[in-house]
């Protein structure tokens, strides 16, 4: 299973950075492929390109923020959950993405 996401928080200092990281290596773990974009105070930090939002599928929002670039995602299974849950419960998250499996856009 290949998940694109992205994590913010609101300062973008500790929260992005550790849900990223949680749910990269939940996903190894798991033997999922997943890349999570940062979107903090920094500025976007691995940057996820068109080609892999096409080749996605699904996509997860690790945030309650409003989020810069959703376009990329058009069409795609999207799934928003607090970052905190992504931080505590990454592989609990990661399953749950596979239960949507069949059916139209989640938001």
């Amino acid at each position: 299973m290949k998940i694109v996401g992205i994590s913010a928080c609101p300062a973008g200092l500790a929260h992005t950075p550790m849900a990223a990281k949680a749910l990269e290596k939940a996903g190894k773990e798991l033997g999922y492929d997943v890349k999570i974009e940062e979107q903090g105070s920094m500025g976007p930090v691995n940057v996820i390109t068109q080609e892999e939002a096409d080749a996605a599928d699904f996509v997860l929002i690790a945030s309650d923020q409003k989020i810069t670039g959703m376009d990329r995602f058009e069409g795609k299974k999207v799934l928003r959950v607090d970052i905190n849950v992504c931080i505590k419960a990454p592989k609990a998250v990661l399953k749950k993405m596979r239960s949507f499996s069949i059916g139209g856009i989640i938001k």
